[in-house]
């Protein structure tokens, strides 16, 4: 996936530009033959003239619309550095296909702001290529040479082997960080709008949501908080586990336990366990099993006495869920197995007719090129099976929905199932991969302290809901320890315990690379030191607070962010200025990987920064004796509102609230 760059964006708006002058001069010739009349409606453009006119409006109203998103919008520093070290190259190895482009950030302030370590590659492909021997620090000073004029760069320095080291205008990062201030977080100026659709959660009716459901819930949250502020149109799914045998024990009993279920709505509290009692029934009754199957066929065949059963089941469950979406701030449209149902003779036809079906001892199946096992559309028996809804999913999400990009964020466990279902989207032509991206976004168990899969001490599977009411517990716990209750209103207290409780759960997960497991820790996440959302949470308090404390409200810092110019005088001004500037590249990584946790490693990364740069630099100048304020520095308490305003959307996207008061 790529996000088009400003100066993309700025190189359109040139090329419509020049399109308008062409498009003035047409109009004038055709005035100066007398072509002009009355212009017709839109409908009936017929003269030449008025559909030069009309085109004309078109781009500069498209124009204008453009410079000012762009103008807006914040830069992808690396992406432009990018750009022009590309530039450089080509202009120095013009006949080199594909030359490597090495851009990064400097670890170390010694070796300058970015580095471009392209010409190491070169050297290579020089010497492999066309047997040419040549030191890459003369690559480097070459490349060095032919760097287009531009206003971000005060000066490269070559250093070692052939390293180019870039040093950034002080003055580029000043106006950047002042448009941040004014403007507010923006992204990076798009191309056409996307969509995305992104299929997370998914737990099964007549089951409660356990420990293993929260990581698809929380990262899929994220994911799509992410593309939504990358300007996609986002559609958040969630597939259920709504349909199959499991339903006609479910109504089976039903009817048993709640002979009157049709006029009376059942007193199901605890679904969980009327699951288990079916399921024993099942296992254990010849006489219930065999109606718990035709139970299946008539809620298959649409027999409204069983629709409603169905329902009521379903509906129990929902108000289940419900509540954890509310206690997480999720958002999401369910739309589960029953709702592709009708779609599935129409998938089983579309492959039979295009030859890939094989019947195999009754069943028919599909086999997928590279991998092993088959995909099995029709059981022996005549009925569709999970491979089935999931290539009817997969169908309309690509040809009814139209997305440009589907995510399915589910556990590492179903990898090679998801693989065989993209592959076979792919072999029936639904898609081509160049064109359209389908990810699984794949990840780890939740362990629990003893490193083994987190379960109760009876062994039995964590419920959510008890994890995320264990947390408010924990969370009010740490904050009468440190006397918060003494200080903070009954609204505040509960606000803090709220953000404090969510935001760590949520954090912790985040935090941790999602292709690996990670251990589920209350009293790590709830740690404030260290990178955990509550470090992070009192961190941003603690900034808000910084003006409030010296008397300076939201009018007067809008005002100062039109007038004052950010001085970056002090190293540490200077590199929490970077810091700041490197949001839209570390959200752009996370587009292109699906990597959550380097958007974490960012945020704590700009809150210790930010430490750094407090403790060095004076924002506000007391009197030692009276405590009364005697200077205000305002340039820095802006950067404490740069810092503070890209933090707010970094938790805005991990789906954290933050609180003024803590």
């Amino acid at each position: 996936m790529i996000v088009v760059s400003s100066e993309t964006v700025a190189c359109e708006m040139v090329r419509e530009e020049n399109e308008i002058k062409l498009l003035t001069a047409e109009i004038e010739r055709l005035k100066n033959f007398g072509c002009l009349g009355v212009s017709p409606s839109l409908e009936g453009l017929r003269d030449e003239n008025a559909k030069l006119k009309y085109r004309l409006n078109f781009l500069k109203k498209s124009l204008q619309e453009e410079r000012s998103k762009s103008m807006k919008s914040m830069i992808n520093i690396n992406s432009c550095l990018q750009e022009i070290f590309g530039a450089a190259i080509q202009a120095a190895y013009p006949d080199l296909e594909n030359p490597p482009l090495v851009v990064t950030p400097s670890q170390q302030p010694k070796f300058g702001d970015y580095q471009c370590n392209s010409a190491m590659g070169i050297s290579q492909i020089l010497l492999k290529t066309r047997e040419q021997k040549v030191i890459p620090r003369e690559i480097a000073e070459k490349i060095a040479k032919n760097i287009p004029a531009n206003e971000y760069i005060e000066k490269v320095e070559i250093a070692g082997p052939g390293f180019i080291n870039v040093h950034l205008r002080k003055d580029f990062v000043s106006k950047q960080l002042s448009s941040l201030l004014i403007n507010g977080v923006q992204p990076p100026a798009n191309g056409k709008r996307k969509k995305a659709v992104v299929d997370f959660s998914s737990p099964n009716i007549a089951k409660e949501m356990h420990v293993g459901h929260l990581r698809s819930t929380i990262i899929g949250e994220s994911m799509c908080r992410l593309f939504e502020f990358a300007g996609y149109d986002v559609l958040r799914l969630n597939h259920l586990g709504d349909w199959g045998t499991q339903f006609g024990m479910l109504i089976a009993h039903l009817q048993d336990k709640f002979p009157d279920y049709l006029t009376v709505s059942p007193p199901i509290g605890d679904l969980q366990a009327f699951y288990k009692e079916s399921k024993q029934r099942f296992d254990t009754e010849e006489e219930f099993k065999k109606r718990a199957y035709q139970c299946v066929v008539l809620l298959q065949s649409k027999n409204p006495d069983f629709i409603k059963a169905w329902n009521l089941i379903c509906d129990v469950s929902r108000r289940e869920f419900q509540k954890i979406y509310n206690c997480l701030d999720v958002t999401i449209i369910e739309r589960g197995e029953s709702f592709y149902h009708e779609m599935m003779k129409d998938i089983v036809k579309e492959f039979e007719d295009k030859g890939f079906v094989q019947v195999d001892d009754g069943r028919k199946v599909v086999f997928v090129p590279g991998f092993p096992v088959p995909l099995t559309i029709v059981k022996s028996d005549g009925g569709y099976t999970y491979d089935t809804s999931d290539l009817a999913a997969l169908k309309h999400r690509l040809c009814e929905e139209k997305g440009d990009i589907l995510i399915y964020v589910v556990d590492s466990g179903q990898s090679v199932h998801l693989q065989t279902i993209f592959a076979a989207g792919q072999m029936i032509g639904w898609y081509d991969p160049k064109v359209t991206r389908v990810a699984h976004a794949a990840f780890g168990v939740v362990l629990g302290e003893d490193k083994k899969k987190f379960k109760t001490r009876s062994g039995d599977t964590v419920r959510l809901i008890d994890l995320l009411e264990e947390g408010l517990k924990r969370a009010m716990d740490k904050l009468k320890d440190k006397e918060r209750d003494k200080v903070l209103t009954p609204e505040e207290l509960k606000a803090a315990q709220t953000s404090v409780a969510f935001g760590c759960i949520k954090y912790a997960d985040l935090s941790h690379n999602r292709l690996n497991d990670y251990v589920f820790s209350f009293d790590k996440m709830l740690d404030d030191r260290g990178n955990t959302a509550a470090y992070l949470l009192y961190a941003f308090t603690r900034i808000r607070a910084i003006a409030r404390l010296a008397n300076i409200d939201e009018q007067m810092l809008r005002k100062a962010a039109r007038e004052e110019v950010l001085v970056l005088d002090h190293e540490k001004e200077w590199k929490l200025g970077k810091c700041i500037l490197r949001f839209p590249e570390i959200l752009q990584k996370i587009l292109e990987d699906l990597l959550l946790h380097t958007l974490c490693d960012y945020l704590y990364e700009l809150a210790t920064t930010f430490t750094e740069f407090y403790d060095s630099c004076y924002c506000v100048e007391k009197d030692r004796q009276t405590g009364q304020i005697v200077k205000v520095n305002m340039w820095r308490l802006l950067l404490c509102e740069a810092t503070a305003t890209v933090m707010a959307k970094g938790f805005d996207i991990l789906g954290i609230k933050p609180v003024q008061r803590m």
